[in-house]
This record gives structure tokens, sequence and C-alpha cells, in this order.
């Protein structure tokens, strides 16, 4: 992603304030640049670099900043710059692996409007939204809603359902999504070739809906931490291809690696059952329990069916700092 003072979006892809029925720049406002320095024996590190940039959305007076997890994940350090280029600290309060949120707690006082949070249940295709990273109107695009359906990622990552955009946001990770009421209805997250999906090349961005937000936002205003029991992990990557689910990869040191599992081994069962697509082979191994459950597996390895049984972890235990859910 560019630094802002060396990109913007054209004129022509940019909101136009009188056809809305919000202060578009107050909205702006709540719209934080966000920068963080992961160590460089960090989980993560070789994936998503130690140095990394995107925006975050104040969501709240106290100064709490719903981002993408990816953006914060092992930070060691954080930064934030509101509309006036004021510099902020930042702590990670979490990285949710389930949704793919992130939540930072400013340790300054942020001199912006919260952003009002909207419903992404009443999403729809067709619907205009407008879609923001931080530096104001010029990295802002008047986006259309394309999709709205399932999403899984090969990082062992579902969502029930996702938006997708166009066009694309060059600065999405993390940026704010908001309706015509100027309300936050999701949070930017990827880069997409197929944003409409049914297999039609398509450049967009999909967005983590802002509803599965809702409950962690609740339980850190209540005074806790995010609670929910760790998913099993296996830490291979997974792809489809032709009808068929092979590991593209593994994460050093994992599970999967441990296990003996190796790359380009086909996916054919979980637990002595048929799996189909990607989301429903990932859908089956959380099913088996909580992380360190063991994971029966049967592969096809030059041929050969092969049955290899995986001690699952919990993800977290991977990242060296803090220990999140």
């Amino acid at each position: 992603m560019a630094d802002e003072e060396e990109w913007s979006i054209p004129d022509d892809q940019q909101p136009k304030p009188e056809t809305l029925e919000f202060d578009l720049q107050a909205r702006l406002g709540s719209i934080l640049a966000l920068r963080s320095k992961t160590p460089e024996d960090g989980f993560t590190a070789h994936a998503l670099g130690t140095e990394r940039g995107g925006s975050g959305v104040l969501v709240d007076r106290s100064g709490l900043i719903l981002t993408i997890g990816y953006l914060v994940a092992e930070a060691e350090e954080i930064w934030l710059f509101d509309s006036h280029g004021a510099a902020i600290q930042g702590d990670v309060i979490a990285y949710d692996f389930v949704t793919g949120f992130g939540l930072v707690q400013a340790l300054g006082r942020v001199d912006a409007e919260p952003a009002s949070l909207g419903s992404s249940a009443s999403v729809h295709v067709g619907d205009r939204v407008v879609f923001a990273s931080s530096g104001g109107l010029p990295h802002s695009v008047d986006a259309q809603v394309v999709s709205k359906r399932e999403f899984a990622g090969y990082w062992e990552y579902v969502l029930d359902e996702a938006f997708f955009s166009t066009p694309v946001h060059p600065s999405w990770g993390g940026a704010g999504v908001f309706d015509r009421a100027g309300d936050l209805i999701g949070i930017g997250s990827l880069f997409v070739g197929d944003a409409r999906g049914h297999g039609s090349p398509s450049e967009g961005n999909m967005i983590v809906p802002i509803d599965l937000a809702k409950p962690l936002l609740a339980q850190i205003k209540g005074g806790s931490s995010i609670q929910r029991p760790p998913r099993p992990w296996l830490g291979f990557y997974t792809a489809e291809a032709d009808e068929h689910l092979f590991v593209a990869g593994l994460a050093p040191d994992g599970p999967a690696e441990k296990a003996g599992i190796q790359t380009g081994d086909l996916v054919l069962e979980v637990g002595g059952a048929p799996v189909g697509g990607l989301a429903d082979m990932l859908r089956t191994i959380w099913s088996l329990g909580e992380a360190g459950v063991q994971v029966p597996l049967t592969v096809v390895r030059n041929g050969r069916a092969v049955a290899v049984t995986v001690l699952s972890a919990d993800r977290s235990d991977f990242l060296k700092t803090p220990r999140m859910h």
C-alpha cells in the first residue's frame, strides 16, 4: 500500500458529499491511519512483514479502534494517526481468529467522533457504500456491494457470509465501509479477483460484516477479554482446484507438518467423512472439538491413500505477543 501522499482515488470514483444523508467529512474523521511493528522472529513476520500499515475506525469515545487483525497480529508497537496528523500510541487488545477483526486501544485522546454501528444484515446486493481508508475524501471510494456469500480462506478461516464491493479500494486493510446513512457496516479485509462470485473475473474487496464485531465489542466494553473456545488449528494452507483440496503450504513446525502432512497431498476425508470444498473441510475439523483434539485425515499422496492423525493446536500459542483469542 502506498504512502498517503503518493496516491488518491480518481475524482469520478470518490463519493459526492451532496448525495449523502450524513456529514461525510465528520464520518471520515473517525478513520485513523494505523502503523504496526512486529518482531522479526514473529510467527507471522514471514507472510505479513514486520512493518504493516492500514486503517482503523474509532468505535467508542474511550479510544477503542476496530481494524483487521492481520495488521496487529504480534505487534510490539502500534501508532495511530488522526485526521489532523496527531500521533497516538496504541495497544493491541485482541486479534479474533474467528472473525478476523483486530481491536486496538488508543493510549491518548482521539479528537474525533466515533462511528456509529449499522447493520450488515441489512446490506443488500446493489447498495452503494462509502469505502474509506485514512486520508479523507481523496482516499474514499463510492463503491457498490456486488455480492454477499460465504468466504473461506486457505489460512483456516471461514465467514458464513461476507460481502464484496467494487471498484477496488487500493488501501483496503482496516478501512471503514459505511452505508448511505453513514453507519459503519464493515471493515475492509482483502483484495479479491472474483468480487461478483460465480467464477466471473471481477476485481474488488472482501469486507468483514460489522454484525460479527458487535459481540466482541460488548465483551471488551464490559471489561472482559474476548471469550470463545479456541478452534483446532492444523497449520496447513489448502487450496481448491479441479474439485479437489490440496495442501499448498505448511506452517513451519505447525501441527500438520509435525504429523507428516506434505505439500501436494490431496485431502479426501476428515474423521472418515468425505470433504467437499474448503469451508466444508474446515467446519468438519472444527466440529471435532476444541484446540488439542486429534484430527484424523485421509490424504492421497503419490496416488495412494494415506491416513494421518494431526494433533491440533491453539493458533494463538504460536504468536509471540500477546496471547489472544
